[in-house]
């Protein structure tokens, strides 16, 4: 059983076009091709990036952390109280006004204190500011390392600047070092984000970047396999070059460098916007659907790695209606918050009115890849 499941899998017109073979991939006269056993080294690349993202934390964002004054903020203690506690654990961190009436009753306490009993609980479930600001600057710097690594791969290779070459002698294009090596450092990088996911920050969008970070793998395995690699790689440097604005938007943003990080998102945004919604379906997706009818009949592969694009492509949407509101609400309102981000709320005893600043960057995490990233 186990044998036919795997034949079936591994069903050549599954993953190639007509009359071509897994024994035209073999490697011979110097020429070298992509192997699906390659990706079980994915799993150790991703553990070695945790340890480098834990060292890189200790060692340069929380000193340059303490440099620039991030401090989490000082949190009031919650009083003890077990039908609240339990209220909180089992339905709501966030009452409704006729249950807040029904805890007083049970509490026998007035409806400003359980309110503030509930504001001050839910951010003991937030992250501190500090731990935020080591995550994006981690971030920050892989993808500014990774857009390097992404331009040098890329610059000398004719199907960056006329993309049908990507298609050219199709699948038989030998796998080239730099490819190798970009692409197990994203696809190590998506595992070890998807590994973290209980322990990172989280957001109001997580069960997006689930989907997301799952799409991205799924997508850069199918694409190894399938030998899409050159079109994976141009995909991967389009999305790195946004995703470092914003992650160093976010880090200035902790740093209360609000103009400069204000700044750095407006042109993120107009870099997401041509990345993502012009270039990324234009460009690319019309390079993945049109240009390889010319050359073979389509087959799974074509239909499922165009299916994943376009996955990608919805999830560059969703984000883009988030990311134009902050941008809306940054330029023409004082209104400052994210609208998938999970800032601490005003837990003092008396009440006062919210006062919000420009915190649009904080919570947006945005990629896409088929490369999801």
């Amino acid at each position: 059983m186990l044998q036919a499941v795997s034949e079936w899998l591994w069903w050549e017109r599954l993953w190639l076009p007509a009359k071509v073979s897994w024994a035209d991939l073999d490697d011979r006269e110097g020429r070298v091709y992509a192997k699906a056993s390659q990706l079980y080294a994915v799993l150790p690349y991703a553990v070695c990036l945790l340890l480098v993202r834990f060292l890189f934390e200790r060692s340069v964002a929380s000193p340059l952390a303490d440099v620039w004054g991030v401090k989490d903020r000082i949190r009031h203690h919650v009083e003890q109280n077990a039908i609240l506690e339990n209220y909180f654990c089992k339905r709501a961190h966030v009452p409704s006004q006729a249950d807040v009436r029904s805890l007083c009753k049970k509490t026998s306490w007035p409806e400003h204190k359980v309110e503030v009993w509930f504001r001050r609980r839910r951010n003991q479930e937030r992250p501190g500011l500090r731990k935020r600001f080591c995550e994006a600057s981690w971030r920050c710097v892989f993808y500014f390392f990774a857009f390097v690594g992404g331009v040098l791969a890329l610059h000398d290779k004719p199907w960056l600047y006329n993309i049908k070459e990507v298609w050219a002698g199709f699948p038989k294009q030998s796998l080239l070092p730099s490819q190798y090596w970009y692409y197990f450092l994203e696809m190590g990088f998506y595992l070890s984000l998807l590994l973290s996911l209980t322990f990172d920050v989280k957001r109001k969008d997580f069960k997006e970047q689930v989907i997301h970070h799952i799409a991205t793998l799924t997508l850069l395995a199918f694409s190894w396999i399938s030998n899409y690699i050159r079109v994976g790689t141009i995909v991967m440097a389009l999305h790195d070059s946004a995703d470092i604005l914003l992650e160093g938007a976010k880090v200035l943003n902790y740093a209360r460098w609000r103009q400069t990080a204000n700044a750095m998102f407006v042109v993120f945004t107009l870099l997401f916007t041509l990345t993502r919604l012009v270039l990324f379906p234009l460009w690319v997706i019309h390079c993945t659907c049109v240009y390889p009818l010319e050359r073979f009949a389509p087959f799974f592969g074509y239909y499922f790695f165009n299916a994943m694009l376009m996955v990608l492509l919805v999830l560059h949407l969703y984000w883009a209606v988030l990311i134009y509101k902050m941008l809306y609400k940054c330029v023409f309102t004082k209104l400052q918050g994210d609208d998938r981000s999970d800032e601490e709320e005003d837990d003092s005893d008396s009440p006062k009115e919210t006062s919000y600043t420009c915190r649009h960057v904080n919570g947006v995490g945005v990629r896409g890849r088929a490369s999801g990233h």
